[in-house]
């Protein structure tokens, strides 16, 4: 069986909406190191429709080398959740229907790897009130944007997660790491 490993760019004030603030500071090759170690250990991708409608256009142009991780988001298998979306074109993309949980459970027992995820906020949050994330990535920016969607809404589910792991990088960006509690 497979884990899920989601990983967001996140503010100081837990906005994820929009992560173009994030080109203001370098990216650290150390950050690119872990991110690439969460997609290494990936055998299949997990998005919601709103992530797979700007993944798909953006990821499917790029080539090897442009971007490094162009082949893992163009080869991979992508599992869309969506109740609207009627055709997913993107290589090896396939709609699995609407948000449920048994449904996700079942994916996570398919690839030998684990499933990432990257944004796909509203699914996210469901899987995180189901207890279906295995790992939360969090690449923490160090600046407050003062509105936007956050990662965790008012009115949430309350969640205890426990920290597996810290990284600080030169940016001033922290990667935290954390699990069910």
């Amino acid at each position: 069986m497979g884990k899920i490993a989601v990983h967001e760019f996140i503010s100081l004030d837990g906005v994820v909406e929009d992560p173009r603030w994030t080109a203001d500071y370098p990216f650290d090759p150390k950050m690119g190191e872990a991110i690439g170690a969460i997609t290494l250990a990936s055998q299949a991708i997990l998005l919601g429709r709103r992530t797979y409608e700007m993944f798909a256009p953006a990821w499917s142009a790029r080539t090897a080398e442009e971007d490094p991780g162009a082949p893992f988001f163009n080869d991979t298998p992508k599992y869309v959740v969506s109740a609207t979306l009627q055709r997913a074109d993107w290589n090896n993309s396939e709609i699995v229907g609407p948000y449920d949980a048994e449904t996700i459970r079942t994916l996570k027992h398919r690839p030998d790897g684990d499933l990432y995820v990257s944004g796909s906020v509203s699914l996210v949050r469901a899987m995180l009130a189901d207890h279906l994330v295995d790992e939360l990535h969090l690449f923490v920016y160090p600046v407050v944007l003062g509105s936007g969607l956050r990662l965790f809404g008012d009115g949430g589910a309350s969640l205890k997660l426990a920290l597996g792991a810290t990284e600080a990088y030169s940016s001033g960006v922290l990667h935290l790491t954390y699990g069910p509690a």
